[in-house]
C-alpha cells in the first residue's frame, strides 16, 4: 500500500485539531506509507446535513478514503453511547448503497480540547511566546478527562501564554492557535493514561491490523510470500 487516505468527520472545524493525534497514532502502529488526511468541511453544502447518517454519507461522496474517523464528543454522555450511535449511522449509511470503508469512532470525554493540556511548550509556541516565564497551572494529566469545560481552559491557558493584554489580547485568535497546538506537539504518548484515549488507539491499532496497513512494500511478490494469519507485533 503506497498511500492510506483517512477522512476526519467531525462535530465541528475545531474538531480539526484531532487530525495530529490520529496521524501520530497511525504511525505509532506501524503504518508506513504515505498517509492523506482529509477533513470532512460540509460547510460549503447548499444545505449541510444535520443528521449522522446523511453527514457520513456526505462526507464519502466528497472526501472517498480508505479510513473514516467519525467523531462525536462525549460530553456529558457514557462513551458507549457515542459508539452505539455511530455504529447505527454507520450501518444507515450502508443501507443507502453507500461504500462504507472500515470505520473508528473518536470519541473524547467531555471535549476534544482536554487532548492537548499536557504539553506546556507547545502552548507556548502556539501563542506565539516560547520564551515566555508566566506561570501556567495545566490541569493534571490524570485529571484531564473530569474537566469540565476543556475548551475554556484551553483558551485561557494560550491568552495568558501569549503575554499580550488590552487590545492586543483581544485581537488574539485562540480559535486558530488551538489547531497550532496539536500541530507542534510531537508525542501525544503521554495521553495512553487516559481510558478515552485508550479505546480509540485500541480501535486504531485492530483495524490496522486486520487490514495489513502495518507493512509497507512496493514488492508485490514479498505481500505474497507472507502468511495470511502474519499480525503486526
Amino acid at each position: 500500500m503506497k498511500e492510506l487516505c483517512y477522512t476526519l468527520l467531525s462535530d465541528g472545524s475545531s474538531d480539526k485539531a484531532l487530525m495530529p493525534i490520529l496521524t501520530w497514532l497511525l504511525r505509532k502502529h506501524q503504518v508506513e506509507c504515505a498517509i492523506q488526511s482529509n477533513w470532512a468541511d460540509l460547510r460549503r453544502l447548499p444545505k449541510p446535513p444535520k443528521t449522522l447518517s446523511p453527514r457520513i454519507i456526505s462526507s464519502l461522496e466528497l472526501y472517498p478514503c480508505d479510513l473514516l474517523f467519525v467523531h462525536r464528543d462525549a460530553e456529558k454522555e457514557p462513551r458507549e453511547k457515542r459508539v452505539v450511535e455511530i455504529q447505527e449511522a454507520l450501518e444507515q449509511a450502508a443501507k443507502k448503497s453507500v461504500a462504507v470503508p472500515p470505520a473508528v469512532c473518536v470519541i473524547p470525554v467531555r471535549m476534544q480540547e482536554a487532548w492537548l493540556l499536557f504539553d506546556e511548550a507547545a502552548l507556548r509556541k502556539a501563542a506565539g511566546n516560547p520564551h515566555g516565564r508566566q506561570s501556567l497551572q495545566l490541569p493534571d494529566i490524570a485529571k484531564l478527562e473530569q474537566q469540565p469545560d476543556p475548551k475554556e481552559i484551553l483558551h485561557k491557558l494560550l491568552c495568558e501564554a501569549s503575554g499580550l493584554t488590552g487590545r492586543k489580547l483581544k485581537q488574539f485568535s485562540v480559535n486558530e492557535r488551538v489547531h497550532r497546538v496539536a500541530e507542534l506537539i510531537n508525542d501525544f504518548s503521554p495521553l495512553t493514561a487516559l481510558p478515552a484515549f485508550q479505546a480509540l488507539e485500541t480501535e486504531i491499532r485492530q483495524v490496522i491490523q486486520l487490514h495489513g496497513w502495518c507493512f509497507n512494500t512496493e514488492d508485490t511478490s514479498e505481500l505474497a510470500s507472507l502468511s495470511s494469519t502474519w499480525e503486526c507485533t
